[in-house]
C-alpha cells in the first residue's frame, strides 16, 4: 500500500483549517511525537508456521496518536523482522557486503492498522538477510517482528518515528533461488513521442509512451537494475518530451526534464519541475541515459530508413512475414517505434524462435541471441522465447526489442 500523507501536506491542510487563529502554532506548527505503540500477538501465536504452504501471516497494530496543532497526523508504516531480535542494522540490499545486519524491512508500505505479510516474500526476504544456500536452510526459527511507524515528509523522508513492541512467530523456512533485479526501464512521454497524448501512466505505456532499451553489452547492477538506457527516433524541429523514470509514473514527480539536444539536463527528484526536453533543430538522435547518475549523452544521426510494416514471423505461426503485424507505435511524427500482444502457446521447438522482419520480406530482418530484452541485428540469430504473453517492443533504428510479460 503507498503512503497517502506527507508532513509538508498535512501542514498546508492543518494551516488552511486554522487560519482564524492568532497562536503562534499558525506560522510555527509543532508535531507531537507518541513513544510507544501496540502490535498485537498474530493469530498463529508461538505456533509453528510452514512459510512454503502457508498464503500470509495477519498482523494488527494500534494506532500510534502523531499530532500537529491538535490534528492527527496519519503516518506511514513498514514491517521489520529479525531472527536475532537485536535490530541493529537493517540489510540493505544495495550493498555488496551486507555482514552484521541482524534485521530486514519488508517492501511494502501501508497507511492502515492492519498487514498480511505475504509468505513467500517473508521467506525470500529471510533468504536475502542469511544467505542461505540450497543445503543450509533450519529446519526452523524464530522471527521477531516489529512495526515501524514514520511522519514523513513531501519526498518520503522519515520526520519522526516511534517502533512497536516485539511479537515473536516460529517458521519453517524453505530456500529460494535469489535472481537478479529487473533492468530499470524508463519511458518517454510528449508531443512529439508515441501518440502525442503526454500519458505517463503505467497502462499509457505502448500508447501515450514508449519505453527506453537496453544498451549492448552493458552490465546493469544486479541489486537494483540501473545501468545505461538507449532511445533513437526521429525529432521534428521544437518538439518537447520529458524521460519518466519509474517512480514519476502517474505523479511526474521523477525523472529527466529540461535542457535540449545539446545538453542540459536535469533530474527531477520530486522537486519543482525544470521543464521539457526541447528539440532546437529537427534530425535523427540517439541518446544514452545512465538511470544510475542521471547522466545523458546525444549522439546526431545520418538519416534513416523507415518502414510500413514490421512483423513477428517464427515457428509458433510457419514463419510468415505477412501475419503477426506490429503496430505503429508513434503517430504524432516520422515512426520508429513498433508494439505488438502477442502470446506464445508453447516454448519454441528445435531451430525455432521468432524474428522481427520488415515491409513483408526477408531482405530487412532482425535477430538476436538473448530475451527479454535484446539487440537485434542484421539477419541475426533465432530468438529463442520462452511460453507466454508479452507486450513486445521494437526498435528499427537500434534493432532493440523487448518482451514484457502480461
Amino acid at each position: 500500500m503507498k503512503k497517502i500523507f506527507s508532513f509538508a501536506m498535512l501542514l498546508a491542510a492543518s494551516t488552511f483549517a486554522l487560519t482564524s487563529c492568532s497562536d503562534d502554532n499558525d506560522s510555527n506548527p509543532t508535531l507531537v511525537e507518541p513513544s510507544e505503540f501496540v502490535v498485537n500477538q498474530p493469530a498463529v501465536g508461538e505456533g509453528l508456521i510452514d512459510l512454503s504452504s502457508s498464503s500470509a501471516i495477519e498482523l494488527t497494530w494500534s494506532q500510534p496518536i502523531f499530532t500537529n496543532m491538535g490534528a492527527p497526523v496519519v503516518p506511514a508504516y513498514s514491517i521489520q523482522v529479525s531472527p536475532s531480535g537485536t535490530f541493529n542494522q537493517a540489510y540493505d540490499e544495495t550493498l555488496e557486503d551486507n555482514t552484521g545486519a541482524d534485521y530486514i524491512v519488508l517492501p511494502e508500505t501501508y497507511n492502515g492498522c492492519t498487514a498480511s505479510i505475504d509468505a513467500a516474500s517473508l521467506d525470500k526476504a529471510l533468504v536475502q538477510l542469511q544467505g542461505w544456500s540450497s543445503d543450509n536452510v533450519p529446519g526452523s526459527m524464530a522471527l521477531n517482528i516489529r512495526v515501524k511507524a514514520a511522519v514523513q515528509d513531501i519526498d518520503f523522508a522519515d520526520l519522526m518515528t516511534v517502533y512497536s513492541n516485539v511479537v515473536k512467530v516460529n517458521a519453517i523456512p524453505y530456500y529460494i533461488e535469489l535472481s537478479n533485479s529487473p533492468i530499470e526501464i524508463w519511458y518517454l512521454t510528449g508531443g512529439c513521442i508515441a501518440d502525442g497524448s503526454w500519458s505517463n501512466s503505467e497502462d499509457a505505456i505502448g500508447k501515450g509512451m514508449t519505453p527506453m532499451f537496453i544498451k549492448q553489452g552493458y552490465d546493469y547492477d544486479k541489486k537494483t537494475g540501473k545501468g545505461e538506457l538507449e532511445y533513437a527516433g526521429y525529432f521534428p524541429e521544437g518538439a518537447i518530451f520529458k524521460i519518466i523514470a519509474p517512480a514519476g509514473l502517474s505523479n511526474w514527480n521523477y525523472g529527466i526534464c529540461g535542457g535540449d539536444q545539446n545538453g542540459g539536463q536535469t533530474y527531477r527528484d520530486g522537486g519543482d519541475d525544470p521543464g521539457n526536453i526541447t528539440i532546437t533543430e529537427a534530425g535523427y538522435y540517439k541518446f544514452t541515459l545512465n538511470t544510475a547518475t542521471y547522466e545523458m549523452v546525444w549522439e546526431k544521426l545520418d538519416p534513416q530508413a523507415t518502414y510500413s510494416q514490421i512483423s513477428m514471423p517464427g515457428d509458433y505461426q510457419g514463419w510468415d512475414v505477412n501475419s503477426n503485424l506490429m503496430t505503429a507505435l508513434t503517430t504524432a511524427t516520422e515512426n520508429h517505434d513498433w508494439v505488438a500482444d502477442l502470446t506464445f502457446s508453447a516454448d519454441p521447438s528445435e531451430g525455432g524462435g521468432v524474428k522481427f522482419a520488415a515491409d513483408g520480406a526477408w531482405d530487412t530482418n532482425w535477430g538476436g541471441d538473448t530475451f527479454p530484452y535484446g539487440y537485434g541485428v542484421g539477419n541475426g540469430s533465432n530468438i529463442w522465447y520462452a511460453a507466454g504473453t508479452y507486450q513486445v517492443f521494437f526498435n528499427d533504428i537500434l534493432g532493440s526489442y523487448m518482451f514484457i510479460a502480461k
